[in-house]
């Protein structure tokens, strides 16, 4: 079932909630309480609030994001060529897979695109068979080949630049090792990947329910932070529903000599919330540069995908915007 398009009505404390909990929430006993005395709400208040905002799905879920790769695994973007009379269908055997963590419809004949995360490339080719046996229809893979920036921040109204908030822009630093995690850890992330109880102390409901004591979770989940395995703990908003009614892929043709410097001159760009260096599938694909940009109407987006190709300038052979129409699945990593 896709989620709601709908621009949503919010109060001031909701548009406060979305605005400054998409990160740096505390890792203490009681969290909530922590974060309504910065917002000047009483727990309660933040409680109920998230709630009404998860229920009108205005957030996706709230709780750590967890990065596979930091983790020993790896994700993929992919795919497919669906034909109209068959979206929903093929939509609901994507979407049944576990391994399927986001999926959205896209303006362009590859008009379903979505995010494989698994713990080895054995597990993401699986996932590429099972789709493949389930749908009768060819899945195309664009593995990251470099990553020039992940970062975003999305401000209610839709207008705010997404990228604005972010650190480490354009780095093209090799990750390090990742982290060595044991059973107790991969315990505390299958129990909190889908989000945080909505308790006074979520910390220790779910240290309680793994048998471990809350300071041991706490101190998990703070090393975690730390080596990057979760990328942030915070709300995940729906983009469309606090005014970020377009969004668009950008994608760029350029010379395989340039693109490393390049994608990075892009991931340094405000408006730009991704930006990747994937492969191509020619002839249909010639494609090696991505970059997402967001704005609260195809007329910004497009301004935005502009401001990239005067960037790029004849270093771009050839360009596309595929905006996205639907958001079909958005669950995150679930291992």
């Amino acid at each position: 079932m896709a989620i709601t398009h709908s621009r949503a009505a919010l109060n001031p404390l909701e548009t406060c909630i979305v605005n400054q909990l998409q990160g740096g929430f505390p890792l203490d006993s009681q969290p909530f309480a922590s974060a309504a005395a910065v917002l000047g709400c009483s727990e309660r208040a933040l409680l109920q609030g998230l709630d009404g905002l998860l229920q009108r799905q205005v957030l996706t879920r709230f709780g750590p994001l967890y990065q596979i790769e930091r983790m020993g695994g790896c994700f993929v973007l992919a795919a497919l060529a669906v034909p109209p009379a068959r979206f929903d269908e093929v939509a609901a055997a994507v979407n049944s897979l576990p391994a399927v963590a986001h999926n959205y419809q896209r303006t362009h004949k590859l008009n379903m695109w979505f995010v494989l995360a698994a713990a080895s490339q054995a597990g993401i080719s699986a996932a590429c068979s099972a789709i493949e046996l389930l749908t009768g229809l060819t899945v195309h893979a664009f593995p990251k080949q470099r990553e020039y920036f992940v970062g975003m921040r999305f401000t209610v109204g839709g207008q705010a630049a997404v990228g604005q908030a972010s650190a480490g822009r354009g780095s093209l630093d090799e990750q390090p090792v990742a982290p060595e995690l044991d059973e107790d850890d991969w315990r505390l992330i299958r129990a909190s990947q889908a989000g945080l109880p909505l308790v006074e102390q979520p910390y220790r409901q779910l240290a309680d329910s793994l048998q471990l004591p809350e300071q041991e979770v706490l101190t998990r989940l703070g090393r975690m932070l730390e080596q990057g395995v979760i990328r942030r703990i915070g709300a995940v908003p729906n983009h469309y529903a606090i005014g970020y009614r377009a969004n668009g892929m950008a994608v760029f043709d350029v010379a395989d000599e340039l693109v490393d410097e390049l994608g990075q001159q892009l991931g340094q760009l405000d408006c730009v919330s991704h930006c990747y260096r994937r492969p191509r599938h020619l002839p249909h694909w010639p494609y090696n540069l991505f970059a997402m940009v967001h704005g609260d109407n195809r007329r910004a987006v497009r301004e935005q995908q502009a401001a990239l190709l005067q960037l790029l300038g004849p270093a771009c052979r050839r360009h596309a915007l595929l905006f996205s129409t639907r958001i079909l699945k958005k669950s995150g990593l679930r291992v």
